[in-house]
């Protein structure tokens, strides 16, 4: 008899943000794979949990599932988990659930923490959106990514290392142009944050930390609307009794513009 397969979402920053079923499952499966070894030694030690890693990693996701699967025909349960969040989002996953479903094999998902799913929550950007996660390496495979979303009204949202963040900026500017940007950092831990921008207009002095980046829809491209028209709109709303978030906001849809810009000619007001 088969053992069981489980995903089980780890913190994506905050050791404080595992779920009881999480450790559970942890604490009960026989083997746990894992993307960095170190890494989640590091989590179960934290949880006094000790059981034995073995690696599953994208590089050799193929082979790392054929072991796991391996391991389940033997009727050992395995917990897969990626180094934080949820294992098959933009980490190895994907390829052994195929599998596991076209064998017959039982499996089931621990649910967590997702970063873009809490980078949106953060940065109060409604639906809809698409996530992309991390961009290819090669700029041809960008190109043609990109190339089926330049004229969708969804956000876009993206992973992003702090070392490429600037060089990814500058790039999704040249494939979208001007539109507003939300910067996520350092999700549940000391230095989150959420920065508001323009595509190709601003970056991040020395960024650190990993970052989700949400660039806004086709829709809210910048349009020719002149800074006066916008803050004689907006005088007019707020000498109404209309407060100043919901005139932003109204000014916005009436020019069809970008809240982000508006909310900087207000500040002159």
């Amino acid at each position: 008899m088969s053992g069981k397969l489980y995903l089980v979402a780890t913190p994506i920053g905050n050791l404080g943000d595992i779920t009881l079923r999480a450790l559970d499952v942890l604490k009960c499966a026989d083997v746990v794979a894992c993307e960095d070894t170190r890494r989640t030694l590091g989590l179960l030690t934290h949880f006094e949990i000790k059981k034995p890693l073995i690696s599953y990693y994208k590089g050799k996701e193929r082979e790392g599932a054929e072991k796991i699967l391996s391991i389940l025909s033997e009727g050992k349960n395995v917990a897969v988990v990626s180094d934080a969040g949820m294992p098959g989002i933009s980490d190895p996953g994907i390829y052994l659930v195929r599998e596991a479903m076209l064998q017959g094999v039982p499996y089931t998902v621990i649910p967590g923490a997702c970063a873009f799913v809490t980078a949106t929550a953060l940065a109060g950007v409604e639906q809809p959106y698409t996530f992309i996660g991390f961009l290819p390496e090669k700029k041809k495979d960008r190109d043609n990514l990109l190339e089926e979303y330049k004229n969708s009204s969804a956000k876009l949202i993206f992973y992003c290392a702090p070392h490429d963040l600037n060089e990814t900026l500058k790039y999704l500017a040249e494939a979208f142009g001007k539109r507003d940007v939300y910067l996520v950092k350092e999700i549940t831990k000391m230095y989150e944050g959420v920065t508001m921008g323009v595509l190709g207009v601003d970056y991040v002095d020395n960024p650190k930390g990993e970052y989700v980046i949400i660039v806004c829809g086709k829709e809210k491209v910048i349009t020719e609307a002149s800074d006066e028209e916008i803050k004689a709109e907006l005088t007019h709303l707020i000498s109404q009794g209309i407060d100043k978030k919901q005139a932003i906001s109204d000014t916005a849809k009436k020019y069809d513009i970008s809240k982000n810009t508006v909310y900087k000619l207000s500040i002159d007001l």
